[in-house]
């Protein structure tokens, strides 16, 4: 084999692993690329191709390097950014150019969809305005025929009413509406490659689903090289011919999509496929069984929860609109209900008045035998000390000034419980419960890493020593493996001081993983309820049955070979 038949890199470990070059030369082709921000280096010695009308995904966590190659193949490094090596696009050396001889490529050649449609747009001008700069890189100068091929793209991504669309502002659109767009403009040139950046992650599963669809349908039309960043290893096992798996900055393992997930050989890719939940849906059937044990022995027992024929309504511009409408469900203590359904379901809706942040304008909620209609707020604090509330994102919902004693005995001091002495040893056995120890009391969240924030949340509701905690997407800002041990604390915990848990979440894959109970929530109603056995295996409803489908299952199906014991984080004794 000929040296230009082949491409060397070197892995995370030191070996030198060579992959085979297509006959065919490739669209892209990066050799030895190293990313450097200042004296730090980011990026080390990355290799890939990726073939004419293929699909390549770089997958790892937050702070892998994968949007920094994608950024440094699109020559927009911010800052003191600079990348070294060798990037080939269409035969052309296109890292040393210049800026003025590689704009012409950006946008007409090399497309981009970034991370965050609602970041992306200006928010103070129409979309129609905003296409038309996009479409100032199409070789047609007639503005009417440009506006006219503006709205048959909008119309190709499956918008509908493209007039309407193109009126419109940014905030006038949902999310996957904005993301639809910008993928209209990004291909509205016809490029050669499209560049897409976590194009999904802020969307609820359905409409991903159909932004995936949208980009794999596009790709085979046109004919279009995809290079696809994602944290999402089942969105990358389905839509990706080939995967590079990065971590810190190096390439762990590289190769066709099905070989890497039938056997993956680097321990950083068996340890990212075992903490994938769309590929392990019964990684934590021996800790849920207690669970299940107490849905069949508590059944004729008082519920921990009971939410009865609940309606709220709001009036927003003077019109009525029902965000609950006659909501019903049962949660047996000691097991975890999930709610699920799209953005505007009634999820959110539903949890603050359960938490007793909204009056219910009919119906009843009790907790643990207490009534939460009609009570003031004094009276509710004497419920509000049995039930907690973890939020969504744990970078914004801890006091960035206070270290972590604080933040978690505060809740003790609000209740003025136990002495300071007292206090101090709960909120001790509170951080050792989720795994932190003594060394953290000290330091502020921006010391702490995305998960040990996440666990500084779960500590703080556990101090009080609640029986309900109510979790709202508490594991949507995380990746894949901080995810896995944040639901393994939650059972483990569950499992040793039988918590009731409701937990709100988008992520399908991940409900099935940790819930008892499911109820799925669509315009204000329940559409369906029961077992996690019941609605993932039997749905009956087709509101259901599309968010089931909307769960990657190409993964599931590439992913047969037996995969790692998920690594232990607590002693047996915790959940004896």
């Amino acid at each position: 084999m000929a040296p230009q038949d082949r491409l060397n890199f070197t892995l995370a470990h030191g070996e030198i692993t060579t992959l085979n070059l297509q006959r065919s030369a490739p669209l892209l082709l990066v050799k030895g690329m190293s990313v450097s921000y200042g004296p730090q280096e980011v990026v080390t010695d990355v290799g890939f191709e990726l073939g004419r009308g293929k699909s390549l995904a770089l997958i790892g966590e937050s702070g892998s390097g994968k949007s920094t190659i994608a950024r440094a193949v699109l020559r927009l490094l911010p800052g003191r950014g600079h990348a070294t090596g060798r990037v080939e696009f269409d035969g052309q050396e296109v890292l040393g150019l210049s800026e003025r001889r590689f704009r012409p490529l950006r946008g007409r050649a090399i497309g981009f969809v970034p991370q965050d449609p609602g970041n992306s747009l200006n928010p103070v001008r129409t979309i129609g305005a905003q296409a038309m700069e996009a479409a100032a890189l199409l070789d047609e100068p007639n503005k009417a025929i440009q506006k006219a091929l503006i709205l048959d793209m909008f119309a190709q991504v499956g918008l509908d009413n493209p007039q309407r669309v193109y009126d419109s502002y940014p905030h006038e659109l949902s999310g996957g509406m904005l993301q639809r767009v910008l993928i209209g403009l990004a291909v509205l040139p016809r490029p050669l490659l499209l560049v897409a950046d976590e194009p999904t992650s802020a969307l609820d599963v359905t409409i991903q689903k159909r932004i995936l669809d949208l980009l794999s349908r596009l790709q085979q039309e046109l004919d279009i090289s995809l290079l696809l960043i994602t944290h999402d290893l089942a969105i990358a096992a389905e839509r990706a011919d080939s995967l590079v798996v990065l971590k810190d900055g190096l390439v762990q393992e590289a190769g066709r999509t099905a070989a890497v997930f039938s056997s993956p050989a680097s321990a950083y890719a068996k340890k990212l496929h075992a903490d994938v939940p769309a590929l392990n849906p019964n990684r934590y059937a021996r800790l849920r069984d207690p669970g299940f044990r107490r849905l069949k022995t508590d059944a004729g027992k008082a519920p921990k929860i009971e939410v009865g024929g609940v309606t709220k309504t709001f009036t927003v511009d003077g019109k009525i609109l029902t965000a609950v409408n006659d909501v019903s469900f049962t949660v047996p203590a000691g097991t975890t209900h999930a709610l699920v359904g799209e953005s505007g379901s009634g999820k959110t809706t539903t949890i603050r008045l359960l938490l007793g942040l909204d009056e219910p304008d009919a119906g009843n909620i009790t907790v643990a035998g207490e009534r939460l209609a009609g009570r003031s707020n004094g009276s509710l604090r004497a419920v509000w000390r049995h039930l907690q509330f973890v939020y969504q994102n744990p970078f914004t919902s801890l006091d960035p000034t206070w270290k972590v004693e604080q933040l978690v005995r505060e809740p003790l001091d609000r209740f003025k419980i136990g002495t300071r002495e007292e206090r101090a040893e709960r909120v001790r056995e509170a951080l050792a419960n989720v795994g932190l120890g003594e060394h953290l009391l000290s330091r502020k969240p921006e010391a702490l890493s995305g998960g040990q924030r996440q666990r500084v949340a779960i500590a703080r509701s556990l101090v009080l020593k609640p029986d309900v905690i109510v979790l709202d997407e508490p594991t949507s800002a995380l990746d894949v493996s901080v995810q896995a041990d944040i639901v393994e604390v939650l059972l483990s915990l569950q499992a040793k001081l039988g918590l009731t848990y409701v937990f709100v979440s988008h992520d399908l894959a991940l409900v099935r993983q940790l819930a008892h109970t499911v109820s799925v929530m669509q315009r204000g109603r329940i559409v369906e309820h029961g077992t996690v056995a019941d609605i993932f295996d039997n749905p009956q409803q087709p509101y259901t049955r599309s968010l089931l489908a909307s769960i990657p299952s190409g993964a599931a199906d590439i992913a047969r070979a037996p995969h790692p014991q998920p690594r232990r984080i607590f002693n047996e004794e915790m959940i004896a």
